[in-house]
């Protein structure tokens, strides 16, 4: 398909299939701020509520060159708008309620009894706003003995299990290289809160949504928990499947590719590709008993051949296979590009940077990312006049700390 025909039935002009949505978030770091950020792209109205000294992901690498800017923040807090608020202030406190008094959703990721006890809970929210769906972000949970524990991404993956199984084989336990307890939390959280509201637009009920990292961990770990609590032991494969074969990782004569093969059918293809048509009818139950051999004949296949060699032939067959990117690889590639997963943004310094785009495609309500990262309090004036604050009392306001 082309990517006119996909966009053919589009509605132009608008921000998304959640536009009219309004989202406050009060939220910190990534998971809080990444579930804003899926409800933002989708054209949501989000306006994140930052205390007035900034958050920490404004100052935590990597930073943009040639910018004060991090790109981590810049990435995740796009599409919002954003207002300063102390609140721990009675003021601030206020200001919050109000705000949300106006909203559909509320996303806070601070650890559980925190908001509660500055007077912002579920409870003190629904008070003013009935049928608000309330989406709370943490490591452990609302409930449960370890709920009101600490709880960062890494710990989360370690506490679940997750690190025990990633690695080499040979190696101790490995947390992942990017934040995948806050993203898939993030991501739950944000599927959480359009459920929910749906069932408000059915019923008029509001609720709480409760989101952890370690279930959001485990709900996408394949079944091992279950695994885990049947007592079987489940082993670590690094780049290899328990359950097909060749699926790995093999060196070219200029750079490594990565083959999977999942179907009796595709290794037929491929041990014909190869000029093995001897082995090309090994059923799966045999390959996996000869998982090392069979191994080494793709591996010294593919050292006779380049990268591209290989992965231009196994795409002229149907067979998966892709070079070995790094970020920088990829970030050049044509078909990244085609699917707008960059997006030249100009920042609130005036610097233009490629930000990670949207990724799911709406071929009736396109989206984009329609404005960058804002600084703290940028919104102020707007949020806060719409509210029913003059100039002065702003003025005041700031002057005091409280926003």
């Amino acid at each position: 398909m082309k990517k006119a025909e996909f966009y053919k039935d589009a509605r132009r002009g608008g921000n998304g299939p959640y536009e009219g949505v309004v989202v406050i978030e009060a939220t910190t770091s990534w998971a809080g701020p990444m579930a804003g950020c899926i409800l933002a792209d989708f054209g949501a109205r989000v306006v994140k509520v930052e205390q007035p000294a900034g958050e920490v992901m404004r100052r935590l690498p990597l930073g943009i060159p040639g910018s004060d800017l991090m790109i981590q923040h810049e990435t995740v807090n796009r599409n919002k708008q954003n207002v300063s608020l102390n609140l721990q202030k009675p003021e601030g406190r206020e200001i919050f309620l109000k705000l949300c008094a106006e909203a559909d959703i509320l996303i806070e990721n601070f650890r559980p009894g925190t908001l509660s006890a500055w007077g912002l809970g579920y409870a003190d929210v629904a008070a003013v706003k009935p049928d608000i769906v309330y989406v709370s972000i943490s490591g452990y949970g609302q409930f449960g003995p370890m709920s009101e524990r600490a709880c960062y991404d890494p710990i989360a993956q370690n506490y679940c299990g997750w690190t025990s199984l990633n690695g080499d084989p040979k190696g101790g336990p490995m947390k992942a290289p990017t934040f995948l307890g806050d993203d898939l939390a993030g991501l739950h959280g944000a599927l959480g809160a359009m459920a929910a509201l749906r069932h408000r637009d059915r019923t008029g009920e509001g609720q709480h949504v409760d989101v952890s990292l370690v279930d959001s961990l485990l709900y996408t770990c394949n079944g091992h928990l279950t695994a885990g609590a049947l007592g079987l032991d489940i082993p670590k494969t690094g780049n290899e499947y328990l359950m097909a074969t060749p699926v790995n990782e093999f060196r070219c004569a200029d750079g490594n590719v990565f083959i999977g093969l999942l179907l009796d059918s595709h290794w037929t293809v491929l041990a014909k590709l190869m000029g093995h048509e001897d082995i090309s009818q090994l059923a799966l139950h045999a390959r996996l008993a000869r998982r090392e051999e069979l191994n080494g004949i793709v591996g010294a296949w593919c050292a006779e051949h380049t990268v591209e060699f290989v992965v231009e032939a196994a795409a002229q067959v149907g067979l998966a296979a892709t070079r070995v990117n790094t970020f920088k690889d990829v970030a050049a590639e044509a078909h990244i590009a085609s699917r707008d997963m960059l997006q030249t943004t100009q920042l609130s310094d005036g610097i233009e940077v490629p930000l990670t785009g949207p990724s799911v495609k709406f071929s009736r309500t396109p989206t984009r990312i329609r404005n960058a990262a804002p600084t703290v309090g940028q919104d102020n004036e707007e949020v806060l006049g719409r509210l029913g604050y003059s100039a002065a009392d702003i003025e005041r306001l700031i002057r005091e700390r409280r926003i």
